[in-house]
């Protein structure tokens, strides 16, 4: 994330409408954090298209100043995660009648063509903090308010002890979830359609274990993933005054959840706040972190990393860096449609070399080429001849299709000399009925058509060019 250039500040009162008529800061890259002429936290990433976009609140505090200072929310964009349009403020409290302070944490949500943008405001009546919601047209704005008041507040019944920090998440049969929360108070409620309304009753979420605030909702491959900040000396941070990003998965978006471990460290502000979002591709974590000049805990900066899967869908602790992710620019060949049921199987293989990783076949990663590691990579050198990868699923799968991507180092791998699909029958593996042929073409998924077959094991033998071994990017195999 990068770069670096003066932003218009606006006064706190002024109207939504003077939003807009900010200048669009030029594309620049730089490394970690990404924009260093302001400070900017609490990063929630939306990806449209190619585009990824980052809301973010701005720190305004001075130095010395023991307390948070945050007027507006600036939007960052980006179509390789390496080099980003800083958009200037597209929301403050002014976008909000109701509002008297305190731009926190928010998120933006996209639904039917619009785009809603939740928010941590400090309302001018009885409580503390409250979240509202505004509604635009475009990513960039301009956002108005969408509801007139708070979605959210302290006469919601069951609400959080602090109602910030949150989170919206549209599943694939159109119902949208509203999580948030602070002080140890996470808190779910489902949404209307309109995505301004509440449907039901609030519930406390359970299973989210040293749960403090921020959480971030997403799914992947039929999982829910829940992101949230923890401050537990227990694997989480050296003091409590720190925090860590712990995460939790559910097969339902309201839970139980299941704990799964630390996915981003102690960073070096006391606050840690993160969101994860694919590009082209590969994963990314968006957070905030200290590391600015001049920066610190009321004076963040966005950062980003890149994040990667285990193939039982187990998250890799994200590594903080300095120079940021290198560019990953779209336009390269997207996956075959349907319903890839690789990433819920065992991998197996004759022979991994032991800096290559099997995981890389079925962990859902997108290349941009043969020569991409950006995904892991499985690779067999210094073994020639025919090699082989297995799944194993614990009940038996229709699979009429299998599409491989191949890898190639430009060393000693190469892509293969041919290969051969075949299936478990029961008792041997035999070749699939009526294989279409199984393509060894470089920098593209080569589909292989066969009759459907009824099987818990489906094995691919990759037979090598001479004098060279064979490496496998992603494997997918697809349900008929």
């Amino acid at each position: 994330m990068r770069r670096r250039l003066a932003v218009r500040a606006l006064a706190v009162g002024c109207a939504a409408a003077l939003v807009t008529s900010l200048v669009t800061v030029p594309a620049a890259s730089a490394a970690n954090p990404i924009v260093t002429a302001i400070y900017t936290a609490d990063p929630a990433p939306l990806v449209v298209g190619n585009t990824m976009y980052v809301y973010a609140g701005r720190d305004e505090a001075p130095a010395g100043t023991n307390n948070f200072v945050m007027r507006e929310w600036h939007v960052l964009s980006t179509t390789d995660a390496a080099n980003w349009t800083h958009h200037g403020a597209r929301a403050n409290i002014g976008t909000f009648g109701w509002a008297g302070a305190d731009a926190w944490a928010s998120e933006v949500e996209q639904r039917n063509g619009r785009y809603y943008w939740y928010t941590s405001v400090n309302g001018n009546g009885p409580g503390w903090m409250n979240i509202g919601v505004a509604v635009a047209d475009s990513p960039l704005g301009p956002f108005t308010d969408a509801k007139g008041g708070p979605l959210i507040s302290d006469s919601t019944p069951n609400s959080s002890p602090l109602n910030i920090d949150p989170t919206v998440f549209v599943d694939d049969d159109g119902q949208a979830y509203l999580y948030w929360g602070g002080y140890w108070g996470p808190r779910a409620v489902r949404l209307a359609s309109n995505m301004i309304d509440t449907v039901g009753s609030v519930v406390t979420p359970q299973g989210l274990t040293n749960f403090w605030e921020a959480p971030f909702l997403f799914k992947r491959n039929g999982l829910y993933y829940m992101m949230y900040a923890a401050n537990d000396t227990q694997g989480c941070v050296t003091s409590s005054s720190y925090a860590c990003q712990r995460y939790a998965t559910a097969t339902n978006p309201m839970g139980p959840w299941t704990h799964r471990g630390v996915v981003l460290g102690q960073v070096s502000s006391t606050t840690n706040h993160a969101g994860v979002a694919q590009l082209n591709g590969q994963w990314h974590m968006v957070y905030h972190n200290a590391n600015a000049p001049g920066g610190g805990n009321f004076r963040r900066s966005v950062a980003v990393d890149r994040m990667y899967f285990n193939a039982d869908g187990s998250i890799q602790p994200v590594a903080q860096t300095t120079a940021g992710p290198p560019p990953n620019p779209g336009g390269g060949v997207q996956p075959p449609a349907g319903t890839n049921v690789a990433p819920t199987a065992t991998a197996s293989t004759s022979y991994v070399s032991t800096w290559e990783s099997l995981a890389a076949v079925n962990n859902g990663g997108v290349p941009s080429s043969s020569a991409d590691r950006n995904n892991l990579a499985y690779g067999n050198w210094p073994q020639q001849g025919t090699q082989w990868i297995e799944y194993r699923w614990p009940t038996a799968q229709s699979i009429n299709r299998a599409a491989a991507y191949w890898f190639d180092d430009g060393q000693g791998i190469d892509v293969p000399a041919s290969c051969q699909v075949q299936y478990w029958n029961g008792s041997a593996y035999v070749n699939v009925p009526n294989q279409s042929g199984c393509g060894v073409a470089a920098n593209t998924y080569n589909v292989t058509t066969f009759s459907p077959v009824s099987t818990s094991r489906l094995r691919l033998n990759i037979t090598s060019r001479a004098g060279y071994s064979t490496g496998v990017l992603e494997w997918m195999a697809f349900l008929s």
